[in-house]
C-alpha cells in the first residue's frame, strides 16, 4: 500500500505542477500578450521553453524550504497526499473563475494544514510557513518598488527617443524581459514540487524501514537530519527532468481566463512599462530563490504592474480589481489548509 501510495502522490504532483503552468502562464506572458508583442500562441511556447530552461540555472534551495514545511520524521504519505489534492482543488477552483492566486501558497498551506491534522502545530515549521505568509506581502511590494522606480528611470532616459522607434525596441526587449520571468517562474515553482516529492520519497523510506544502499537509484534522495529537520543535499536526475517538464507543457497550455486579469483589468502596459514589471518581477525572483524563499510569481507580477501603474499616476491603477486580488492572496493559505485537513481526515478513514 504504501509504494502504491508513494506513485499515486508523485503523479498527483506532477498533475499539480501541469495545473501550475497553465494557472500562472499569464505571470509571465500576460504583459506580452496585451502589448501584443507576441500572440498568445507564440508567448505560451516561448514561456514554456524558459521555464524548461531553468533546470540548468537553479540550485534546490527553494524546494529544500518546501520540504522543510512540515517535519518529515513525524508525518505520513496520507498528510502529504491530502496536500496535495487540496492545492489541485483550489488552484482549479481559482483558475476557473479567473483569480490569480498564488500555487506556492496553495501548495504550502495544503501541506501545512494536513500536518496540523494529523500531529498538531508540533509537526509544522512555523518559521518556514512565517517566511512564506510574510512574502505575501513583501514580494508585491519588492516588484512594486523595483518596477515603479525602473518605470521612471527608463522614461528619463528616453525621453528625447523617437517614440516609434523606442516602442519597436522595447517590444525587442520585452522578449528579453519575459524570457528572465519565465526562468524565474520555472526555478520557483517547479522546485515547490520537487520539494514535495522529495519529502514522500522519504517519508516512504522511513515508514518502510529501507535502506538507501538497497534502493534503486530513482528513489536515493540524499538527505541529513539536523535537529530533528531534514535538509534535502540530492535528488534524483527524473524528479527535476519531470517536474519542469510538467510545468513547461501546463504553461503551453495556456491560462487565458487570468491572461486577461493580469494583461489589461489591473492597469492598461504600454511596451515599456512590460518591460520594467517583468525585469523587476524576474529581479525579485532570482533575489528570494538565492535566499531560499518561496514567493509566489502571481503576487511579484502584479505588485511590478502596479508599480508601472503608479509611475503615471495614482488613478491609472484599477484598484477595486487590485483589492479582490488580494483578498484572494490573503485567503489562500488558510483556505488550502482547511481543505487539506478536511481531506486528511476523510482519507485517515479508508487509508
Amino acid at each position: 500500500m504504501g509504494f502504491t501510495l508513494l506513485i499515486v502522490i508523485i503523479v498527483l504532483a506532477l498533475v499539480f505542477d501541469y495545473i501550475n503552468g497553465f494557472h500562472d502562464a499569464a505571470n509571465s506572458i500576460a504583459t506580452v500578450v496585451s502589448t501584443k508583442v507576441l500572440t498568445p500562441f507564440q508567448a505560451v511556447i516561448w514561456a514554456a521553453f524558459f521555464n524548461f530552461l531553468a533546470y540548468w540555472i537553479f540550485s534546490l534551495n527553494v524546494a529544500d524550504t518546501v520540504a522543510k514545511t512540515a517535519d518529515t520524521m513525524n508525518i505520513n504519505l496520507v498528510v502529504i497526499l491530502a496536500g496535495v489534492l487540496a492545492a489541485i482543488c483550489w488552484n482549479l477552483f481559482t483558475w476557473w473563475f479567473g483569480i490569480p492566486s498564488s500555487s506556492s501558497h496553495t501548495l504550502i498551506g495544503g501541506f501545512a494544514g494536513a500536518a496540523v491534522a494529523h500531529g498538531g502545530l508540533d509537526v509544522i515549521n512555523l518559521g518556514v510557513i512565517g517566511k512564506v505568509a510574510a512574502f505575501i506581502v513583501l514580494a508585491p511590494i519588492i516588484g512594486m518598488i523595483m518596477a515603479y522606480f525602473i518605470t521612471v528611470i527608463i522614461v528619463n532616459i528616453c525621453r528625447y527617443a523617437n517614440p516609434s522607434r523606442a516602442e519597436w525596441w522595447f517590444k525587442k526587449l520585452q522578449l528579453v524581459s519575459s524570457a528572465l520571468f519565465s526562468l524565474g517562474h520555472g526555478g520557483n515553482d517547479a522546485q515547490k514540487v520537487m520539494g514535495i516529492i522529495a519529502a514522500a520519497i522519504i517519508v516512504y523510506l522511513k515508514d518502510a524501514h529501507l535502506e538507501m544502499s538497497t534502493l534503486d537509484h530513482w528513489l536515493q534522495v540524499g538527505y541529513t537530519v539536523v535537529e530533528g529537520k531534514v535538509k534535502i543535499n540530492h535528488i534524483p536526475e527524473w524528479i527535476p527532468i519531470a517536474c519542469y517538464t510538467s510545468i513547461a507543457v501546463g504553461t503551453m497550455s495556456g491560462g487565458w481566463k487570468i491572461v486577461k486579469t493580469m494583461g489589461t483589468k489591473i492597469t492598461k502596459v504600454t511596451p515599456l512599462e512590460g518591460v520594467a514589471a517583468e525585469t523587476a518581477g524576474a529581479i525579485t525572483l532570482f533575489m528570494t530563490e538565492h535566499f531560499k524563499i518561496p514567493v509566489s510569481t502571481t503576487h511579484t507580477i502584479t505588485g511590478a504592474i502596479i508599480g508601472v501603474g503608479l509611475s503615471k499616476r495614482v488613478s491609472a491603477v484599477r484598484w477595486g480589481i487590485t483589492i479582490s486580488l488580494m483578498w484572494a492572496w490573503i485567503l489562500t493559505i488558510p483556505v488550502s489548509a482547511v481543505l487539506a485537513a478536511s481531506l486528511y481526515y476523510i482519507l485517515s478513514l479508508f487509508l
